[in-house]
């Protein structure tokens, strides 16, 4: 499901979309495999490398540099700044040509975990593309969060040898 809600304004122009999907996992698994933010080249074709920059396990506060290969080459800082443990995540820094926050919320049972991800991006002076541009954001965050799923719910993910 993705829902798309365009803002604009004469200072700011800010675009938001939410897109929700059941993972056939605890939501302690899929959590953690999103907190390692290391993981996210894995399942997001536009991102070539994220690394720690701050020591220690992931948690609020947890710095991430990260190179992204689309729509240009181009390096990005990523913080955590929210992190309520298999509830909530909140990530800020920049995605491509904006810089915005990524919201991931979880809500689990025995079987599975609903998730729901929301991106709000600023994009500054960039002008009259910016529905356009964050159109095609939206179906491609949709792809890679489809194929988060897939590596989660594979055979063996969560136990250490699928990822």
């Amino acid at each position: 499901m993705i829902t798309d809600i365009f803002r604009s304004s004469r200072t700011r122009r800010n675009v938001s979309f939410t897109n929700a999907l059941r993972v056939e996992r605890p939501a302690g698994v899929v959590f953690d495999y999103l907190a390692d933010l290391r993981n996210l080249p894995a399942w997001n074709y536009a991102i070539r490398e994220t690394r720690p920059v701050t020591p220690g396990p992931a948690g609020f506060g947890t710095v991430y540099q990260q190179t992204r290969t689309l729509p240009r080459v181009m390096r990005e800082r990523l913080e955590i700044v929210e992190y309520e443990r298999d509830r909530r995540l909140v990530v800020e820094g920049g995605f491509g040509l904006f810089q915005g926050r990524a919201i991931y919320t979880l809500e689990g049972s025995a079987t599975g975990t609903d998730l729901v991800n929301e991106i709000e991006l600023e994009a500054g002076a960039l002008g009259a593309p910016v529905g356009l541009l964050a159109r095609g954001m939206a179906g491609a965050v949709a792809k890679n969060l489809r194929v988060l799923k897939d590596i989660l719910e594979a055979p063996g993910a969560g136990n250490g040898t699928a990822w």
